[in-house]
C-alpha cells in the first residue's frame, strides 16, 4: 500500500511560532478514519529525522496507520520553566491540527506515541502526562531519568526547561509513574522500553524498568544488542509498529 508524504507548515499557539511536521498517511482505497502515531525525534536532531536515517515510510506503508514526526526541537517535550512549552505544541496544537485536517480517529483510542533518546523520554512523558489523549507509548533509548536524577539543573540549557528543584515534577517520569499507582492518574497507557546494551543510557532504563515493577505498573522491557545509533533504531521501530498496531487492532494489509 503506497504512502502519500507531505510536509506540514503551521502555527503553534504554544510556541508562539510556525513549526513543521513531517506526515506520512495511507493512500489507497481503504477508507478511514484511521489512528495516529506521534513519532518524536532526538535531541541532536529534527523532524526530518526518521525519515532521514530510517525506512519508516516502507515499514508503515501496509498499515492503515497515519505517522506524524513533529519537531521538538531540544526541549525534551516539557513545557519549559523558561523557554518554548513543546508538550503544549504537540498535545494541543498539532494534535487539533492533525485530528481537524485528516481523516483521524480523534479519540484516545486513536493516538499513540513511540519516540528514540530525548524523544524515546518524550513518548513516555507525553504519554503519562495525557492519559486522556494517548493510549500507548514505546521508547527506544531513552533518558527517563530526565528531571529525576539527570541532568545537573545547573547546566544551564537543561536548567531553563526543568528549573532548579525536578524531582518530584511534572517532568519526573517517576514520580508520574507513582502518582498512577495511588490512583491520582489513569488510565495506565501500554507501554514498551527497549535499549541496546551498548547504549550510554541503558542503566536508566534498567533504572525505570525497576521502578515500573516496583510499583507493578504493566509494560514491556527489552534489551538488545546495539548502541545508541540509527541502525539501532531503524531495525526496533518495526517491533514498535508492530506494538502498536496490536494495541490499535489493526492489520497489515495483504
Amino acid at each position: 500500500m503506497p504512502m502519500a508524504y507531505c510536509e506540514l507548515h503551521y502555527f503553534s499557539t504554544a510556541l508562539g511560532k510556525q513549526t513543521t511536521a513531517n506526515v506520512l498517511l495511507p493512500q489507497s482505497d481503504v477508507p478511514g478514519p484511521f489512528p495516529v502515531l506521534y513519532l518524536l525525534h532526538g535531541l541532536s536532531d529534527d523532524y526530518t529525522a526518521w525519515m532521514r536515517n530510517t525506512s519508516i515510510a516502507r515499514y508503515v506503508s501496509r498499515l492503515p496507520l497515519i505517522v506524524v514526526m513533529p519537531d521538538g526541537g531540544r526541549g525534551f517535550y516539557c513545557d519549559a520553566e523558561q523557554g518554548f512549552a513543546y508538550e503544549t505544541a504537540i498535545t494541543q496544537d498539532l494534535v487539533n491540527y492533525i485530528d481537524k485536517m485528516l481523516p483521524t480517529i480523534a479519540s484516545r483510542e486513536g493516538r499513540v506515541l513511540a519516540g528514540l533518546s530525548m524523544g524515546g523520554y518524550g513518548a513516555l512523558k507525553l504519554a503519562l502526562s495525557h492519559p486522556d489523549k494517548f493510549c500507548a507509548t514505546v521508547s527506544h533509548s531513552g533518558a527517563p531519568d530526565f528531571a529525576h536524577v539527570w541532568p545537573d539543573p545547573n547546566h544551564d540549557e537543561f536548567g531553563r526547561i526543568i528549573g532548579d528543584d525536578s524531582v518530584g515534577g511534572p517532568n519526573d517520569l517517576y514520580a508520574l509513574a507513582e502518582r498512577f499507582k495511588s490512583g491520582e492518574l489513569g488510565p495506565w497507557p501500554s507501554l514498551r522500553i527497549d535499549c541496546g546494551v551498548d547504549d550510554f543510557l541503558l542503566e536508566m532504563n534498567r533504572s525505570f524498568h525497576a521502578h515500573l515493577k516496583e510499583l507493578e505498573l504493566p509494560h514491556e522491557y527489552e534489551e538488545f544488542p546495539g548502541a545508541h545509533e540509527w541502525g539501532y533504531w531503524d531495525e526496533h521501530i518495526k517491533e514498535t509498529l508492530a506494538y502498536h498496531a496490536k494495541v490499535l487492532g489493526i492489520e497489515e494489509a495483504q
